[in-house]
């Protein structure tokens, strides 16, 4: 038997729930091209994010520890592969899209500048008056203008539903007005589903980078109630935490949180009964949610972390020095724009000297903004490095 497209879009036609984004009823792409041969029209969009050069570069950009803080850590690539394994498993539960659900996470990230948040917010501090700066919004202008791969257009010329969900990925940016999507309606399933995934693994995974780190003690933990439910169904002592203890814990609670999540969306789906994808998309509310007690308790454990390892003195040194960094490149290219690369200068006259500065800044990686920063600020940086 011979799986080509057809097949694969019967597959879903046949085994996905009826509110589900099916491939085959795809409202297409910007610019018309011919569907392939062995693959959905979403599967394609996943393969070319993945093939994309800005999805290449984030694994060299800052999750929470800068790129030289060591090898363990988690990256923007290593997180966006963790979202998107998450993702799959939620909408395989609920009868959603998996492929879609990959895609939407495999892209989520892609606009994040070097050095994480400290690197987003410098970017939009210099882009005060002139647009701002906001990552979600950059990787949806990654995939519609700044990836150069073909001849016919800019972008990925990726389907409307992958384009609507990476735009209406929840932030507290004003989408509405900078793309053509309609501001009243919510994302999709899948698309809910991705944004709660990328909740979900941040959380989990920045607690398990924090304790591995020794930013974080298990003693800080002991009054959190999620902290002690995942202890009292494990066979840690309560002594050292061990790295076996410690995978055991976050896999404990990112296996709590998912099975919370899907049961809540399955009973707000019950209740919902929407026959249709649009039925989701305008509901009053998103169907993609926690139970109120297991809500209020990943509230808590988010609150934490933005307290305990956020806050903490050695990640509040490494954003400064990040913050630093990107400032001061920003500032230098706009003195002098010729430092620019020349397929980047030759933007300027369209996109204007800010954006075009702004974009090239959130391209690069951890590595490749400290060697620009090297190049351009330590004197005894060799000539060849240039």
């Amino acid at each position: 038997m011979q799986a080509d497209r057809k097949h694969l879009e019967n597959i879903e036609e046949k085994t996905l729930a009826p509110y589900a984004l099916k491939s085959s009823q795809s409202r297409g792409r910007a610019h018309p091209e011919p569907e392939p041969a062995y693959r959905t029209a979403f599967q394609r969009d996943r393969d070319r994010i993945v093939h994309a050069a800005a999805f290449r570069r984030l694994e060299y950009k800052t999750q929470v520890f800068v790129n030289d803080a060591g090898d363990y850590y988690r990256t923007r690539l290593t997180h966006s592969l963790e979202v998107s394994q998450i993702g799959r498993t939620i909408a395989r539960a609920l009868g959603a899209n998996e492929d879609l659900v990959e895609t939407i996470c495999l892209a989520h990230d892609l606009g994040h500048p070097p050095f994480g948040h400290a690197g987003e917010h410098a970017l939009d501090a210099q882009m005060q008056g002139v647009g701002g700066f906001n990552h979600n919004y950059q990787s949806y202008r990654v995939v519609t203008e700044l990836e150069r791969r073909y001849d016919r257009w800019t972008g990925l010329n990726l389907t409307y539903e992958t384009l609507e969900a990476i735009a209406k990925h929840e932030t507290d940016f004003d989408f509405g007005a900078v793309t053509d999507f309609d501001v009243g309606t919510r994302g999709s399933l899948e698309a809910q589903i991705a944004d709660i995934s990328d909740e979900l693994a941040y959380n989990a995974h920045d607690l398990d980078d924090g304790l591995c780190a020794g930013l974080l003690q298990p003693k800080q933990l002991k009054n959190l109630e999620i902290w002690q439910r995942l202890v009292e169904g494990s066979r840690w002592d309560g002594t050292q935490l061990d790295s076996i203890a410690r995978h055991h814990l976050i896999r404990e609670l990112v296996g709590l949180l998912v099975s919370d999540l899907i049961y809540q969306t399955e009973q707000n789906l019950q209740d919902l009964a929407p026959d249709s994808p649009s039925a989701i998309q305008n509901h009053s509310q998103n169907v993609a949610a926690y139970t109120p007690e297991i809500g209020q308790l990943n509230k808590a454990l988010k609150a934490f972390l933005y307290t305990e390892m956020y806050g903490h003195y050695q990640v509040i040194r490494m954003q400064q020095r990040a913050e630093r960094f990107v400032s001061d490149l920003f500032r230098s290219y706009l003195e002098e724009p010729r430092q620019l690369p020349p397929d980047d200068y030759k933007r300027i006259e369209n996109d204007g000297v800010h954006r075009v500065v702004a974009d090239y800044i959130a391209s690069l990686t951890d590595r490749s903004a400290l060697r620009e920063y090297r190049r351009l600020f330590d004197p005894s940086a060799q000539a060849d490095s240039f």
